[in-house]
């Protein structure tokens, strides 16, 4: 009797292992698909500008290297976040047509927006002046 306690637990821990593996594997896919990881190559291409031409190839294949680490930190956050079923939903919604049309203009939209912070910012300076008078 013991022996099929121990066996029983062994494989509801294994069952709960493969589960966690599974989910987190789709909350990498979200990531993915969604344009989640846009911002990184847009962040990259800025860090470029600063990088010596010589260095830039090196840097680049660090950088990438890189990320790996950083979408599994982002996996953990999305499964702390979302429920298993709202990320299947989610690979759902990005496999779709206006999903895939929403991910592929992550890119564009995000430079786009941040320009347009940059320039409120800057107007938001003119109007911080004139009330610290």
């Amino acid at each position: 009797m013991k022996k099929i306690v121990i066996a029983a637990a062994f494989m509801f821990v294994a069952n709960i292992a493969t589960a966690q593996d599974s989910f987190k594997a789709d909350a990498l896919k979200v990531i993915e698909i969604s344009g989640a990881a846009g911002p990184m190559q847009m962040a990259k291409e800025q860090i470029m500008q600063n990088i010596p031409e010589a260095n830039k190839i090196e840097f680049s294949k660090d950088f990438d290297a890189s990320l790996p680490s950083l979408y599994e930190k982002l996996a953990v956050i999305y499964m702390e976040t979302y429920t298993q079923d709202d990320i299947k939903e989610m690979l759902k919604f990005y496999n779709s047509p206006l999903g895939k049309k929403i991910s592929n203009s992550t890119g564009e939209l995000y430079k786009k927006s941040t320009a347009a912070g940059q320039e409120w910012g800057a107007g938001l300076q003119g109007m911080m002046m004139k009330y610290m008078k």
